[in-house]
C-alpha cells in the first residue's frame, strides 16, 4: 500500500514538472505574448457603425426636421397640396422637404449631416448621377392619389446652384443640431428656454425664390 502511494506521488510530481516545462517553452516562444497583444473583441465594422448613425438620425422625427427647414427657408415651395388616398383630403404635412428627407434617409440610407451626401441626393433629382428616382419607392407614392415624384423633381431642377447650396446647408445645420428648436414636449419637460431663430439676414428669403 505504501509502495502504491509513493508511486502515485511520484507520478503527480513528474506531471507537474512536465507541465511547467511545456508552459515555460510556450512563454519563451512568444505565442502567449502575441495573443496578449491581440484585442479581446474585434473592432465594429464600418458598415455597422454607419447603420447605427443612420438609425440615430431616423429616430429624429421627420416632421420636426422639415418644419425647422421651412422655419429657416419660409419661401421654399411647400408642395403640400396632394390628396390622401385613404381620406380624400389634402395632407398639409406631406411637404416637399419631408419627402426629400425621407428619400435621403429611408430610400437611399445616406447620412444626414454631411453636405456631400445631400449633394448626391439633389443630383439624383437633377438626373446627373447613375442613381435615379423610382415612383414605386418614392416617399408619398403609396399614400397619395398622385405620386409627387415628378413635381418634386421639377421644383429641385428649377433651383439654381446658390439656392441648392442654401438648402443643403440648412439641412446639414438642422441634423447637426445647429438650427433653433421648435416648441415641443421635450422643451416643456426639461424646462430649458426655447431657442430663438437668428435674425434674418438681407437676401436670405430671396435665395430660394424659384
Amino acid at each position: 500500500m505504501k509502495t502504491w502511494r509513493l508511486a502515485l506521488s511520484f507520478a503527480i510530481v513528474a506531471l507537474s514538472v512536465a507541465g511547467l516545462t511545456v508552459l515555460n517553452g510556450i512563454l519563451e516562444s512568444g505565442i502567449l505574448s502575441l495573443s496578449a497583444r491581440s484585442p479581446l473583441f474585434s473592432p465594429i465594422p464600418q458598415s455597422i457603425s454607419v447603420h447605427l448613425a443612420q438609425k440615430s438620425q431616423r429616430d429624429l422625427g421627420v416632421s420636426d426636421v422639415w418644419r425647422l427647414v421651412y422655419q429657416r427657408l419660409p419661401d421654399f415651395p411647400l408642395e403640400n397640396n396632394y390628396v390622401l388616398k385613404e381620406t380624400g383630403k389634402v395632407d398639409p404635412n406631406n411637404t416637399l422637404v419631408a419627402r426629400l428627407i425621407r428619400y435621403h434617409l429611408f430610400v437611399k440610407g445616406r447620412p444626414a449631416n454631411y453636405r456631400l451626401d445631400w449633394k448626391v441626393t439633389l443630383a439624383d433629382y437633377l438626373g446627373v448621377t447613375p442613381e435615379y428616382l423610382e415612383e414605386s419607392v418614392y416617399p408619398g407614392g403609396d399614400v397619395l392619389r398622385q405620386n409627387p415624384m415628378e413635381g418634386d423633381r421639377a421644383v429641385i431642377q428649377s433651383l439654381n446652384r446658390t439656392q441648392r447650396d442654401t438648402l443643403i446647408q440648412v439641412l446639414v445645420d438642422v441634423f447637426s443640431g445647429n438650427a433653433p428648436s421648435l416648441p415641443g414636449a421635450s422643451d416643456k419637460q426639461s424646462g430649458s428656454p426655447l431657442q430663438v431663430a437668428p435674425p434674418p439676414q438681407p437676401g436670405d428669403a430671396k435665395l430660394l425664390i424659384p
